[in-house]
């Protein structure tokens, strides 16, 4: 939470670039141009906004989209397959839910990283660009490995709407055991100022706050509009910044912050107390589930782009993730699909009643699959050459499977997709063409995706 503090006490610089890092990216002068110009390439994309649900440990491509029920036991696992809403076409059983909204997805079932850890392969998928090296667990973030991640690259495109910034994750960061944070979580050489806004917290919880965002109880609105006569603190407190030519920046990043904690629509867009009972239930009373409700009032709100990750659950094995060394079969049938097919469908379902599917693209994905067989603790290891992602909504076609992959979902067969070809898809469907170009902070021009527009799945 934020702290302002009176006149005639001490506050000290690092509070006040705290204050700041909330970030100005999306309102700089480069980052309108470069909007401009990928706005006049014209891609054709017609999604305003997108929300990215990432199913941190990497979901089991054989237990959900891509079921292989004809091969050996030792790969085939656990589970039966269900008919879905497109004929011939078969999921893992434990996503009824899913079967019924399947007509309104693409499933690509042919991505590939060729990195089997989580880490850099999870690089991969968040910016598009291989780590390097590949097959580096355990990987930090920073250079060499510093490729903005999308929603870095978003604020960078975009400004912000009104006082809430253009891309933001909950509500956690994407870490290993350990909290060991995943490259490509942040912008990377865009700098910290275009970094996606993280919120950390639990929305389920009755006492839930967005940190930063709530005015102290013991600070009344009147009392707060008036502190921002701490301005002049500021001013003398970083007065080495206006020597260096950079307090401007530094006085527009104070200023969205102030923005953020009095604005009454920031504020609304945060709280879901403003929803019915019906729909906070359909989208399950879980971390999780009301996470991507969160998400679906965010992108309502004029957020571009929100990243939802996967939080860990109690209880389950494999500490609540999808990472399933152990007990596949029982982690994904009976702890991590069943709040997984409750929330997705209701957000598909809820954009479209709301009408707001054709200009919201979707997107379900791991950082990779799961190994096609069963190893000697039932269950399957990491896997980045074959996997599947599921988007829906904003420009992409409802009812298309595309790509094959083997009888046993380890090779691709067809419709080859690497995370430079899901980047610039994504991108594209947000307006943004492959060759809209990014300046690192050393002023050189880079292009936000170096793949191939999937033409196939567009609608």
């Amino acid at each position: 939470m934020f702290t302002f503090h009176d006149a005639g006490r001490r506050s000290s610089r690092r509070e006040w670039l705290r204050v700041g890092s909330l970030g100005v990216c999306g309102v700089t002068l480069p980052g309108l141009l470069a909007s401009q110009q990928a706005r006049a390439a014209g891609s054709g994309g017609r999604a305003k906004s997108c929300i990215v649900i990432l199913l941190l440990g990497g979901p089991p491509q054989q237990e959900t989209w891509d079921p292989k029920p004809d091969s050996p036991g030792e790969y085939r696992g656990e589970g039966e397959t269900i008919a879905t809403k497109i004929p011939g076409y078969r999921i893992g059983e434990s996503m009824p839910r899913i079967a019924e909204i399947v007509d309104k997805l693409t499933i690509l079932r042919a991505c590939r990283t060729q990195d089997n850890a989580h880490s850099t392969s999870g690089y991969a998928m968040t910016t598009g660009v291989a780590h390097i090296p590949m097959q580096l667990e355990g990987a930090s973030p920073g250079a060499p490995n510093n490729w903005p991640n999308l929603g870095g690259i978003i604020r960078y495109l975009k400004p912000a709407v009104g006082a809430i910034p253009s891309a933001i994750t909950l509500p956690e960061i994407a870490a290993n055991d350990g909290n060991k944070t995943w490259p490509g979580q942040d912008a990377g050489f865009l700098g910290r100022g275009c970094d996606p806004w993280l919120l950390n917290g639990d929305p389920n919880a009755a006492s839930f706050e967005v940190p930063d965002l709530a005015i102290p109880t013991e600070v009344g609105a009147p009392r707060f509009d008036s502190r921002t006569q701490l301005l002049s603190q500021l001013d003398r407190r970083v007065a080495h910044l206006e020597r260096g030519g950079s307090l401007d920046r530094f006085n527009v990043w104070q200023q969205q912050a102030l923005d953020m904690v009095r604005s009454p629509q920031s504020r609304r867009a945060f709280d879901l107390n403003d929803e019915s009972n019906a729909t906070r239930d359909r989208y399950g009373r879980t971390r999780f589930g009301q996470s991507v409700l969160l998400a679906r009032r965010l992108v309502e709100a004029g957020v571009s782009l929100v990243q939802v990750n996967w939080p860990r659950l109690d209880g389950a094995p494999n500490n609540g993730t999808w990472d399933t060394h152990t007990k596949n079969g029982e982690s994904v049938i009976k702890h991590l699909m069943p709040p997984t097919d409750v929330a997705f469908s209701a957000l598909i379902e809820d954009l479209e009643q709301r009408g707001l599917l054709d200009e919201t693209l979707v997107v379900l994905m791991g950082e990779f699959g799961r190994s096609p067989k069963i190893n000697g603790a039932g269950g399957r290891d990491h896997w980045g050459n074959v996997f599947s992602i599921a988007m829906a909504g904003g420009g992409v076609k409802r009812g298309v499977i595309y790509g094959e992959s083997d009888r046993l979902a380890a090779e691709p067969v067809s419709g080859l997709v690497r995370p430079a070809d899901f980047t610039a898809t994504l991108f594209h469907c947000l307006g943004y063409t492959p060759e809209t170009t990014l300046r690192d902070l050393t002023g050189r021009e880079q292009p936000i995706s170096r793949g191939r527009v999937v033409r196939e799945i567009l609608g």
